[in-house]
């Protein structure tokens, strides 16, 4: 729908262009001075070309805000969508990363539970007394 208006809105543009270039010259603008046939006239009000202009112009502005409205509801509804979270997944299942993000390079994510798990089993298999590990799982510096 958007891309649709959008189309129409250039559409709609050119052919306001070329309305406009087709209209005779008024002067005044420049100091020439202006024709008592110009644009306040009679005559010059009903010409078709400026009614077409008129006409133009008023759908442009209209269709410009509407576009507009569009856009900004577009765009906060993809954020609030990106921003909502995601359903938990099952227990176990591996994670896939959210969009727009590479993949962790270390391997698949692990959730809390099971860092503490793998942390619990871990301290409770070290040795008890002086050892050359670190109790926290780094490696030691050699001298």
């Amino acid at each position: 729908m958007f891309t649709f208006l959008l189309v129409l809105q250039a559409l709609i543009a050119a052919a306001m262009v070329g309305v406009i270039l087709l209209q005779k010259s008024e002067g005044g603008g420049l100091g020439m001075g202006g024709s008592p046939s110009g644009l306040m006239s009679a005559r010059g009000a009903a010409d078709f070309l400026t009614r077409t202009t008129s006409i133009l112009a008023v759908v442009f502005v209209s269709l410009s805000i509407l576009l507009a409205v569009l856009a900004a509801t577009r765009n906060a509804t993809s954020k609030v969508e990106a921003s909502a979270p995601a359903a938990a997944p099952a227990a176990g299942a591996p994670t896939a990363p959210p969009a727009g993000q590479a993949a962790a390079p270390f391997g698949p994510q692990k959730s809390a539970a099971q860092l503490a798990a793998e942390a619990a089993a871990a301290n409770s298999a070290a040795p008890a007394g002086n050892s050359t590990q670190p109790s926290n799982g780094a490696v030691p510096l050699q001298r």
